[in-house]
């Protein structure tokens, strides 16, 4: 150990010289343009593969997001739609949009989604509340609704003779070609809605609609959700101005969920035939699929406890319905996206079944075919599938877990899948129908820069080439930091840890620095990726203290077993990993054992009170923000996939909570942050730890955001505010 940590500090004391860079500082960081540069986000072909579009925000107002277009061909990017323009003034967002820009933690303005009809003839962008179509052929858009409700999940239908969208909890049309609105449902209401995804769809399952169009346009797949068995629980929002309480309808572990019915409608008629999901109510709605003809409607049915997913094929005629295939764990059966209907009948499916997350082909009647992909690695998702070359093109952590590629395979016949993108790095990718596609691929000194490639890989042009030299927002800042660092260390089952680590400018191992460890630990999100960092974080490193970061068992990418050691066991394992990466920080010889800290939000901030509350905590102060403190107080799908429920794991549920723990707390040792209006974590988390260190009579710190929810609607003034106040908690407690 004492080798290792030596040629660590020997590798990090090659950090850069300082002469040409300029410190970074918190207003630098928060303010326009972005110093990452410009990205292309929500990245699309054109439906016959001539064009490239993607979102970016502007230069002049991170805040602001835009629709952009990139030929094939070659030729500058152009702008298709101005989100400044096109956003109106002062409009104040429905609750339900508010809602799904939560759900999907979006924090920009102007046109932050858009959708290609399957002919190209169209582009629907949904801004603030309004509509608006851009028609390919007159490069003009128009606005195709002036109401004072918000329209949402707006779609183009596949064959571009409608767009649908969600008002006030009813699903509507209009003609494209012009005409009149046209009511799809009626007499929905907040209670009871129609077309609309459930709270626990939209911020659980990844899934944000409630209404799904046939191939044909002839017939629209769609939601019913009843939510009034669910329990309500009064909320307060806290503003600038006032307060209110909300009486939200949120599903608690161990509640009644909202019962969800599928109903299929004829579009001409309005007959509407309803879906047998099966006698049992209290399931999860978790995927709608369309085969390729229509003929076919494939629903995924997860059973409440999360252990059992039933593929369905249903008779859109008559609603009948009959299981195709069963996947079942011990531990959960995560949901994917990796179902891909194919032209005859059969289709592919992800698996974990085997250890390690790998693709199958079944046949139409749900046949095992083959095993398409395999090995001690996982696949991350299926990007595309080209049936005229029987290719399925997929992400892979094939290299390494915190690494990412691309990668093609047959799924016709056996073989070794073939790379498509080369390896060091972080890449994502959106694929044409030809199987050309545009990459996006970033690592420790890459900003994120997008291009496309033929279908075997070639490079063919930049979509943003955001190439940092000279002019580039972050060049000034570029020759400041050291590599990122990255190394393993031992759980105590004998699985490795991945850990990753920056050290401040001017980094000298003579010296003895504090760290701060930045936290998640919980199941679905892995902080260590070879990735360009968030400059937020460098903040830290201008401030003296080296960042550090570990994924513990329970986090993605690993194999199943890496993955389950959490099962029903929150706050145990993850507690334990972390613990042993701080004890691996202690031996390293620059830095100070004693003055170690830990942040981290949301399921983070559950993970900092339990680090500050171990037993003999390595930590001297911590971070909290949003945190979780009694699962009992969370929502049914997320806790009770890894925990069951407290009447099922009585145990589990009392060693993971965060009250009986507070009384190892050291005295003024932590700062505790939350949004006042979250309806994710909601704000009586804090509170009962609030109420309980003041009755212990022991100081802490706290920091209050009026108005503000766990993810969306946090400004770049929010995050400065945040930032300074957490960077000043750590130099009182630290330094």
């Amino acid at each position: 150990m004492k080798l290792l940590a030596a040629a660590l500090a020997a590798t990090l004391s090659a950090a850069p010289a300082l002469a040409q860079t300029q410190p970074l500082t918190p207003e630098r960081v928060f303010a326009s343009p972005d110093l990452s540069g410009p990205r292309a986000r929500g990245v699309k072909f054109s439906p016959d593969g001539r064009t490239v579009t993607y979102l970016k925000d502007r230069a002049d107002d991170l805040t602001v997001t835009d629709l952009w277009a990139a030929d094939v061909a070659g030729g500058a990017p152009r702008m298709l739609l101005d989100g400044r323009k096109l956003a109106p003034d002062g409009r104040e967002l429905s609750e339900a949009e508010k809602a799904r820009r939560e759900r999907a933690g979006v924090k920009t303005r102007g046109v932050i989604e858009y959708d290609w009809d399957e002919q190209g003839r169209f582009i629907l962008a949904p801004v603030e509340g309004d509509l608006w179509l851009y028609e390919l052929g007159s490069g003009q858009a128009r606005q195709l609704t002036r109401t004072s409700g918000d329209e949402i999940d707006a779609k183009v239908s596949p064959k571009g003779r409608f767009v649908s969208y969600v008002r006030d909890d009813n699903l509507y049309m209009t003609p494209t070609d012009g005409g009149p609105e046209r009511a799809l449902t009626e007499g929905g209401t907040e209670l009871k809605s129609w077309a609309t995804a459930e709270f626990i769809a939209q911020e659980e399952m990844d899934r944000s609609t409630g209404y799904w169009w046939s191939p044909d346009d002839a017939r629209v797949a769609i939601a019913f959700v009843d939510q009034s068995g669910v329990d309500v629980v009064d909320r307060p929002e806290v503003g600038a101005t006032g307060a209110s309480v909300v009486a939200q309808r949120y599903p608690r572990v161990g509640r009644p969920n909202a019962r969800v019915d599928l109903y299929v409608q004829d579009v001409v008629s309005g007959r509407r035939t309803r879906v047998d999901l099966g006698p049992d109510t209290d399931i999860y709605l978790a995927r709608v699929a369309w085969a390729k003809d229509g003929r076919t409607l494939y629903v995924q049915r997860q059973t409440r406890d999360q252990r059992r997913l039933d593929l369905l094929a249903v008779d859109p005629a008559t609603g009948a319905a009959r299981v195709l295939l069963t996947e079942t764990s011990p531990h959960w059966v995560d949901l994917t996206d990796d179902f891909r209907p194919l032209k005859d009948g059969g289709f592919l499916w992800s698996s974990e079944r085997s250890g390690f997350r790998h693709l199958y082909l079944y046949d139409r009647g749900g046949k095992l075919v083959r095993q398409v992909t395999r090995g001690a690695w996982p696949v991350d998702r299926i990007e595309a599938v080209d049936e005229a070359s029987g290719m399925v093109v997929f992400a892979a952590n094939r290299d390494r877990p915190n690494e990412r590629r691309i990668w093609r395979v047959s799924y016709r016949r056996p073989g070794e899948p073939q790379a498509l993108t080369p390896a060091g790095g972080w890449w994502t990718a959106s694929v044409g129908k030809s199987g050309a596609f545009v990459g996006t691929y970033a690592d420790p000194v890459t900003p994120p820069r997008t291009g496309l490639y033929t279908a075997d890989g070639r490079f063919v042009r930049w979509i943003e080439e955001n190439r940092l030299g000279a002019g580039h927002p972050f060049a000034p800042y570029a020759g400041r930091f050291a590599p990122t660092q990255y190394g393993t260390i031992k759980a105590a089952d004998g699985q490795d840890l991945v850990w990753w680590m920056r050290v401040p400018p001017g980094f000298d191992p003579a010296r003895k620095y504090p760290v701060i460890v930045q936290v998640y630990g919980g199941p679905g999100s892995a902080r260590t990726q070879k990735t360009w960092s968030d400059p937020e974080d460098l903040l830290y490193l201008e401030a003296g203290y080296v960042l550090f970061r570990l994924d513990n068992r329970g986090t993605p990418n690993r194999s199943v077993p890496f993955k389950t050691a959490i099962d029903r066991r929150l706050g145990q394992v993850e507690v334990e990993d972390q613990l042993a990466g701080a004890r691996y920080l202690q031996t390293l010889p620059f830095v100070d054992a004693a003055r170690i800290g830990v942040t981290g939000w949301s399921y983070g901030g559950y993970m900092t009170l339990l680090l500050l509350t171990a037993p003999d905590s390595p930590f001297k102060a911590g971070v909290s923000g949003a945190p979780v403190t009694d699962w009992t107080l969370y929502d049914t799908h997320y806790t009770e996939r890894y925990m069951g429920t407290p009447a099922d794991n009585a145990a589990g549920y009392a060693a993971s909570q965060v009250l009986p723990r507070l009384g190892r707390l050291k005295p003024d040792s932590l700062l505790i942050l939350h949004g006042m209006a979250d309806d994710n974590v909601t704000f009586d988390h804090t509170t009962r730890v609030l109420y309980a260190l003041q009755a212990q009579g022991k100081p802490f710190e706290t920091m209050v955001y009026p108005g503000l929810r766990h993810r969306g609607g946090w400004t770049p003034a929010n995050r400065l505010h945040r930032l300074r106040t957490t960077l000043a908690f750590f130099d009182r407690k630290l330094k």
